[in-house]
């Protein structure tokens, strides 16, 4: 889910009317920019391999976002009436490289989980899957950043409850169905969107709704305090879960360690992103929209034993654990390979942003 805008005031107003004729770009601040720009035949392989009539069509449908416009309003304009995909994005873009400041840079992976459930609860099926409460208050901070939430006790605000207290009560919200495992519903939470199938075959897709307001705490880093791994090289989706399954009677109070919870809402369509849109594997990437505008198009190069990749993505989503302006979450699709990929990938990055000249 990370995370400008130059008028708040005209965000509202597009919230509400759709349009501001006088909107400045939204683009990053000049500190984590590199001053001086390359052109794109800079990028040898990455120029060389890209198929730009695909990437034309993903940015077509990339400006088809409001929050795209706001990055890229004229450039959008311009690739309805594009002949000559390579050329277009040479002239109307230069790279600008995205510097790093004192955190990590890295790139990471997330996926589109499969979960079994059903819409009743059975002693297999117990773990509900929360709509967003009709309790949970959400309100706009006085400086106009962070969003702060909570629920109204005596007629003040409190914080929400934590994940610990939610898992001992009965909330008051919808549930969309139950599922049969609290360890793949805490990873759920992670990637921030699933399938969940019903034993008819049935699917539902559901997407973030909402979170309960408390801060995201890294499991993988509460069992590394704990003694359990040692480094964080050790740390994936694949070796947690492992541990967890070999010892159940540590699982709640592990995952209760991270007090962020998170709601759902049902979708229509596959995993959906922070902008609105459909992701696309190996396409959209998750950013810190304080950093990087949310539509913007970006090049990226990173290389382990996991997965090498140079190539063109879209900033498309955002996510808790998405911290500082060379950071990336790269979407890896549905499946056993994006699973795979996605649980074990921990890698350096260089990010530049498409700039639009």
């Amino acid at each position: 889910m990370r995370y400008l805008l130059t008028s708040l005031k005209c965000l509202s107003l597009l919230v509400w009317l759709g349009g501001c004729a006088s909107q400045e770009p939204n683009l990053p601040s000049s500190e984590i920019l590199s001053p001086a720009s390359l052109p794109l035949d800079h990028f040898g392989n990455m120029g060389q391999n890209e198929n730009f009539d695909e990437l034309l069509t993903l940015f077509r449908q990339n400006c088809e976002a409001t929050a795209t416009k706001q990055v890229y309003a004229t450039v959008c304009e311009q690739a309805l009436h594009v002949k000559d995909a390579k050329t277009f994005f040479r002239d109307a873009f230069e790279l600008k490289k995205i510097e790093p400041n004192e955190q990590r840079s890295m790139l990471t992976g997330y996926y589109e989980p499969l979960l079994k459930g059903s819409l009743v609860k059975t002693k297999r099926y117990a773990y509900p899957i929360y709509a967003k409460p009709k309790d949970l208050v959400v309100m706009d901070s006085k400086d106009g950043g962070k969003k702060i939430r909570g629920r109204l006790e005596k007629g003040k605000l409190v914080p929400y409850f934590t994940r610990a207290q939610i898992n001992k009560r009965k909330l008051n919200a919808e549930v969309l169905c139950y599922v049969d495992d609290r360890i793949d519903r805490y990873f759920l939470e992670v990637q921030g969107s699933g399938r969940v199938k019903f034993e008819d075959g049935r699917m539902l897709y559901i997407g973030y709704a909402d979170k309960n307001g408390h801060s995201y705490h890294s499991l993988g880093r509460e069992m590394i305090n704990q003694g359990i791994f040692a480094t964080p090289e050790e740390v994936s989706l694949q070796s947690i879960k492992a541990w967890l399954v070999k010892h159940p009677e540590r699982i709640d109070t592990l995952l209760n360690a991270n007090p962020s919870y998170v709601f759902f809402r049902k979708m229509e369509q596959t995993a959906t992103g922070s902008l609105g849109l459909v992701l696309t594997p190996e396409r959209s990437v998750a950013v810190d929209k304080r950093f990087i505008p949310l539509g913007s198009l970006l090049a990226i190069r990173s290389h382990s034993s996991v997965y090498d990749v140079e190539k063109f993505v879209f900033a498309q989503d955002t996510g808790g654990a998405i911290k500082g302006p060379n950071r990336a979450d790269m979407f890896m699709g549905y499946g056993e390979y994006a699973v795979k990929v996605a649980g074990e990938l921990k890698a350096p990055l260089e990010v530049w942003m498409m700039y639009p000249k």
